[in-house]
C-alpha cells in the first residue's frame, strides 16, 4: 500500500478504547474518487498524559500494552505467511514509525463485519484459528517474535480493579436490575469462580502454548466475500494457551450484545467443534480435552466483570462496548452470559479433569 497513491479528502472518526494510552485515534480516510483507508495512530509511552493507568503504554515488548506491537505485526512477513491458506487474513498495511509513535494506514476491509456474523461465519473464524498457528502448538510452542506479549491473561484478569467484595454484598444483589434479571444461582456460581481463580490461571498457563491474537472478538473480525476472516487490532498478540482465542471470542459476542445470550450454548458448541476440526485438518493429534479446557478455563479472564456490573447497576446510563445500551436488556443478556461462564468454570473442574493431565499438574 503506497502513501503516495492515496490522498485523503476527508475523514471520520471510528470508535476505539479512549482509556488505552497507546491509541491516539482511529479514523476512516476517503479520497476524491471514493477510495477509503483506515488510519490508526499509536503513541509511545510519555506521548500523552492522563488516561487509565491500567492501560498505560509500555516500552517492554513482552508487556500486554507494548506501544509498537501492532505496527510490528503488520511489518512481520512471517505473520502474513503463517495465515496463508488457513482461512484467516491480515489487512494490507503501510506503517510509518516516527519520534512520537507510529501511523498505520490500513486497508478498509470490505465484507461481513463480525457483529453481523452468522453461526457459519463464527465457525469459519474458529476453524481458521485451529488451522493456522494453533494447529502447530505442540511443535512451535509460544510465539517467540520479539514483539510478542507474555502472560497477558493473568495480567488482564487481575488488573481490572473491580470491587470484588460486592459479590458477597446482599445489598448489591438486591438491586432491581440484578435481583429481577439475573439467573438464580449466579451469585454462588461466581463465588466459585473467584475461589478457583488462581487454579484456572494456573491451568491456562500449563496448557500447550501457541500463538494467539488475544483480542479475538466480533469488532476485530471481518469476513471477506471470498470467505477469509480478516483479524484486526493486533495490539495484544503473543503467547497464549491452545483454545484461548476461542475462549475470548465466544463470550465476548454475547457480553457486548452482538449474539443472543439465549443461543450462547449453540455458539460455544459450533466454535469448539470448528476449532477442533481446523486443528485436525493440519494433522494435529493432541488431546481434545485439553483444547476444551483452554476454552472453558478462559472464563477466568472475566472474573472482574460481574463485580463491576454490581457496582454500576444503579447508574442512570449504561453502555456495551462504548455504545448506549438499554439497562434491562444489557443486564438480562449479560446475566445469561455470566452464567455460561460459571458453567465453563465448573466444567473445567469436573472429574475426570483434563487439567490433571497437565505438566505440572493442576492442584
Amino acid at each position: 500500500m503506497s502513501a503516495v497513491s492515496f490522498t485523503a479528502a476527508f475523514s471520520e472518526s471510528l470508535p476505539h478504547t479512549p482509556a488505552n494510552a497507546v491509541t491516539a485515534g482511529v479514523g476512516r480516510l476517503s479520497d476524491a474518487r471514493g477510495g477509503t483507508r483506515v488510519r490508526k495512530r499509536l503513541r509511545r509511552p510519555g506521548a500523552s498524559t492522563g488516561g487509565d493507568p491500567r492501560w498505560a503504554a509500555s516500552d517492554d515488548p513482552g508487556h500486554g500494552n507494548f506501544w509498537r506491537r501492532e505496527a510490528d505485526v503488520y511489518r512481520d512477513a512471517g505473520v502474513r505467511d503463517s495465515l496463508d491458506g488457513t482461512g484467516l487474513n491480515l489487512a494490507a498495511a503501510q506503517v510509518d514509525v516516527d519520534a512520537d509513535g507510529a501511523t498505520l494506514l490500513l486497508e478498509d476491509v470490505s465484507g461481513t463485519p463480525g457483529e453481523q456474523f452468522t453461526l457459519q461465519d463464527h465457525g469459519a473464524l474458529a476453524a481458521g484459528l485451529g488451522r493456522c498457528w494453533q494447529a502447530q502448538a505442540q511443535a512451535q510452542g509460544p510465539w517467540r517474535a520479539p514483539w510478542a506479549s507474555r502472560g497477558f491473561l493473568r495480567s488482564y484478569s487481575t488488573s481490572r480493579g473491580a470491587p470484588m467484595g460486592l459479590v458477597e454484598n446482599d445489598a448489591a444483589w438486591a438491586q432491581p436490575l440484578v435481583a429481577d434479571l439475573w439467573p438464580r444461582g449466579l451469585r454462588a456460581g461466581w463465588s466459585r469462580l473467584l475461589a478457583h481463580r488462581e487454579l484456572l490461571l494456573t491451568a491456562m498457563e500449563a496448557l500447550p502454548r501457541t500463538r494467539c491474537h488475544l483480542d479475538a472478538w466480533v469488532l476485530n473480525e471481518v469476513r471477506r466475500p471470498t470467505g477469509e476472516v480478516v483479524l484486526l487490532d493486533w495490539a495484544f498478540a503473543g503467547d497464549g494457551a491452545i483454545g484461548e482465542d476461542v475462549g475470548n471470542h465466544v463470550p465476548d459476542a454475547a457480553l457486548d450484545l452482538f449474539w443472543p445470550a439465549e443461543r450462547l450454548g449453540e455458539l460455544d458448541a459450533a466454535c469448539t467443534g470448528a476449532y477442533l476440526e481446523g486443528l485436525r485438518e493440519r494433522a494435529w493429534t493432541g488431546d481434545a480435552d485439553l483444547v476444551r479446557l483452554g476454552i472453558t478455563a478462559s472464563a477466568v479472564k472475566y472474573a472482574w466483570l460481574l463485580p463491576l456490573m454490581l457496582a454500576r447497576a444503579g447508574d442512570l446510563e449504561h453502555r456495551a462496548d462504548q455504545r448506549p445500551a438499554d439497562a434491562e436488556h444489557l443486564y438480562a443478556q449479560r446475566g445469561l452470559a455470566l452464567a455460561h461462564l460459571v458453567g465453563w468454570c465448573d466444567e473445567s473442574r469436573e472429574p475426570p479433569r483434563a487439567a490433571d493431565r497437565l505438566t505440572p499438574p493442576w492442584p
